[in-house]
């Protein structure tokens, strides 16, 4: 069977690339809040061009308040696997070769805004479906590829997601790397505020911050475990806060402490005049890499791609943070960085194909779930 699935998504390249250019065209970036856009208009209108692209393909689909909205194969509204993509993208920028909305095709890739991040990735998973749905495979629970409009600034579509509907029992979002991707550092933005002397200030961000290890040590925070390593410190940043002067640090940390155990353990080294707030935070991610769900997801790379890759985990951020029971799971190769959010952002067209043989093998396999 997998053999007429990859015959299918040979077969359907041609129709995901005009998809792929038709969602590049809109320049979905983040716009003024209305009531009827909540994230501006144009990524309001790729919303609707992705919902009617699977339309077109013969999907359920439903809008939830033009924020997100999905595409479903399958009947019920209970039990789901889910996929979680955006169709928003950041600002152009100036330095491109190709037309950023052109989503030109030369020299064996795709070029334009959104090709990488993340247009083309989810409509790669939407048409990994849509192979399975020609060829007549049915699952034992519905599949829904979700269409954000608020990954890039804030992550607000998929919050408003879980308040008007269930998560999945599994899935991934395509937002990252390959392989399966079991866990996510957690993220957490620190601020150090002056409350008392501006000497005692600078002493201890000089002394405890600019001049230490980026790995937190004297801070009391050096903290490390075999799955994500060791603590990572960087984003510095001075600014104001009801006119108290603070300095912010960005913390990429493991999963052996919590957020506030961290904070507790800064205020012992920390002078009283100055106050540690968390001013946000994301908890780290963490699957069993040795699960079931995980080894599926193994064994479709390996199928398609000859390899095998253990999973891996990461310092970034995806849905994932956001959305129980998914992972990330794709769409950048080993040695792919540095494409996304900059000029001339592309993807290779024979990856875009084995991508959607990696994710409809996946789905194939999770028929019976």
């Amino acid at each position: 069977m997998l053999d007429q699935i990859y015959a299918k998504m040979d077969e359907l390249m041609p129709d995901l690339l005009k998809s792929i250019q038709r969602l590049v065209a809109i320049e979905s970036v983040e716009g003024v809040h209305t009531e009827d856009a909540p994230y501006g208009e144009m990524p309001k209108k790729a919303l609707l061009e992705v919902l009617a692209i699977a339309e077109e393909l013969g999907f359920k689909t439903k809008n939830i308040d033009n924020i997100i909205g999905y595409a479903q194969y399958g009947e019920g509204d209970g039990d789901y696997i889910g996929i979680f993509g955006h169709v928003d993208v950041v600002p152009l920028g100036e330095g491109w070769s190709y037309p950023p909305l052109g989503g030109t095709i030369d020299k064996g890739r795709i070029w334009g805004r959104g090709v990488l991040d993340n247009k083309g990735p989810i409509l790669t998973n939407l048409y990994a479906l849509y192979a399975l749905k020609e060829l007549g495979v049915t699952f034992n629970k519905p599949v829904r590829i979700v269409f954000g409009t608020n990954e890039e600034s804030g992550f607000g579509c998929v919050k408003h997601y879980l308040t008007k509907e269930n998560p999945p029992v599994f899935g991934w979002t395509p937002d990252c790397k390959w392989p399966a991707v079991y866990g996510e550092r957690g993220r957490a933005l620190i601020q150090f505020v002056n409350h008392g002397s501006q000497e005692v200030f600078n002493d201890f961000v000089n002394e405890y911050i600019l001049s230490s290890p980026n790995n937190g040590v004297k801070l009391g925070i050096n903290v490390k475990d075999e799955d994500f390593g060791e603590m990572i410190m960087r984003g510095y940043k001075l600014g104001m806060s009801d006119d108290n002067l603070f300095f912010q640090i960005s913390l990429s940390y493991p999963k052996v402490k919590t957020v506030d155990e961290l904070i507790e353990m800064i205020r012992r080294v920390t002078p009283e005049s100055i106050e540690v707030v968390c001013a946000h935070n994301w908890d780290p991610v963490f699957y069993d890499k040795e699960s079931d769900e995980i080894t599926l997801l193994t064994d479709a790379y390996e199928e398609v791609m000859g390899e095998r890759l253990a999973p891996v985990t990461t310092t970034g951020g995806t849905y994932a943070k956001i959305i129980p029971n998914i992972i990330a799971f794709g769409p950048s190769f080993p040695g792919q960085k540095d494409i996304a959010h900059l000029p001339d952002e592309w993807m290779n067209l024979d990856d875009i194909l084995n991508n959607g043989k990696i994710y409809s093998s996946a789905l194939y396999k999770l028929r019976n779930l």
